[in-house]
């Protein structure tokens, strides 16, 4: 039996134990991707990383924390003992600066000195994650060797969480997008495509949804030869729930408007309507009259919304009668319902708070300035009208009007 030197006999188990190493290196990455193909949850990998670091490399304490908007969260961890969140958070601020593998045992912070590397993730030069290694006995010889393979590691997999993070944000995007089209589909089907202009009433609607789809509704709907209702309405919030919202009204009030004359009965059923859809956490305001023009009576209930404004020559009349808003309470309490005689020439004037209230620039138009820029106007006719009051608002206040939506609906009678 040949005899050969302990040397190379040293050389080669060396040899075959950096090979097998490796072998299982490569291996332990082939697990690592074929997860993350498989679309494998973050719990899972960090699982797997667990025993990666903890069986194969023989490292007794880790903590891998990765950041989360401004902040870090500690996505796994073993070994030694655990310290609390706030704690872990002032360690992310000690490591800011650090942009490569550093050994830490002669850290002057107290948590860090207890372990012996930290190893940070870069994607992009942005910071996204990193480890702190403890009790980590591996031989000099293989010490680079294994924290660039833990490096690489690591890397993997919250590359592959962010991009995977970031593919799911696009897709809540294009289906945001792609909700807010319909809705905005939607609530144009609710507008009203004509309004009379001749016969017994010229009618005028300016409407400015402050986001792509807004909260505001109006309808304008004959009920007969003699008849006709209008509505116009604001739900609390904006966008896809608030049209969704809006659109069920409109649904719900043009069936009970062809069934049901009695104002207090409609305003009572809508509530309830809204009451069921929404659990009592929406509410909407709510104008709704009906006018005959054969008895030119006028009879209306105002739920909680900005009372339309009556002028009647130089007379001018809120129209407040009502009650509260609808949606907000399982019962409505004592509903009254107003009503008015008309005469050629009434003017009224709806409207929906986004004209008069603008809170992110600070206007706020009060009733005796509303019914002054009526005044100026009540003469033309109903679409310059509605163009000459939002302008003259505008103008006048050096504001954009642009943090509500905006509804106006005036309607003069012939």
């Amino acid at each position: 039996m040949a005899n050969f030197p302990t040397s190379v006999i040293n050389d080669e188990s060396e040899l075959i134990q950096l090979l097998l190493k490796r072998q299982a290196e490569l291996n332990s990455l082939l697990e690592i991707t074929q997860a993350i193909n498989k679309n494998s949850s973050s719990n899972v990998l960090f699982e797997m990383l667990e025993v990666i670091l903890n069986v194969h490399l023989k490292i007794g304490q880790v903590r891998l924390l990765i950041r989360e908007g401004e902040y870090f969260y500690c996505a796994a961890r073993f070994g030694g003992e655990f310290e609390n969140a706030k704690t872990l958070q002032q360690t992310c601020q000690a490591l800011s600066d650090y942009k490569h593998i550093t050994a830490l045992k002669t850290n002057t912070n107290a948590l860090l000195s207890k372990y012996e590397y930290f190893v940070p993730v870069f994607h992009k030069e942005e910071f996204l994650a990193f480890v702190l290694i403890g009790d980590f006995n591996t031989g000099h010889e293989l010490l680079v060797n294994d924290l660039n393979f833990i490096e690489t590691l690591i890397n993997v997999i919250v590359v592959a969480l962010e991009n995977k993070k970031l593919f799911k944000e696009r897709v809540d995007r294009e289906r945001l997008q792609r909700d807010m089209e319909l809705a905005v589909e939607v609530q144009g089907m609710l507008i009203p495509r004509s309004l009379p202009k001749t016969g017994s009433v010229e009618v005028g609607a300016t409407y400015l949804p402050n986001e792509n789809i807004g909260g505001d509704y109006f309808d304008f709907i004959k009920l007969g030869p003699d008849e006709f209702l209008w509505c116009i309405a604001d739900a609390s919030g904006k966008g896809v729930s608030a049209a969704l919202l809006m659109a069920n009204l409109q649904a719900s009030l043009r069936a009970w408007s062809s069934v049901e004359s009695d104002l207090v009965k409609m305003i009572e059923r809508l509530n309830e309507i809204v009451v069921s859809n929404t659990n009592g956490e929406r509410f909407i305001t709510l104008f709704l009259g009906l006018y005959n023009e054969r008895t030119r009576v006028l009879k209306y209930v105002n739920a909680g919304h900005n009372p339309p404004i009556l002028i009647n020559g130089k007379k001018i009349k809120f129209l407040k009668e009502g009650t509260t808003v609808i949606g907000a309470f399982d019962k409505l309490p004592m509903i009254k319902m107003g009503t008015e005689i008309l005469s050629p020439g009434n003017l009224i004037f709806n409207y929906t708070d986004g004209l008069v209230e603008s809170a992110n620039e600070e206007i706020f138009i009060s009733d005796d300035e509303l019914v002054d820029h009526l005044m100026r106007h009540c003469n033309s006719s109903v679409d310059d009208l509605n163009e000459a009051i939002l302008r003259n608002i505008q103008l006048n206040n050096n504001a954009r009007m642009n943090s509500d939506d905006i509804t106006i609906l005036s309607i003069r009678i012939l």
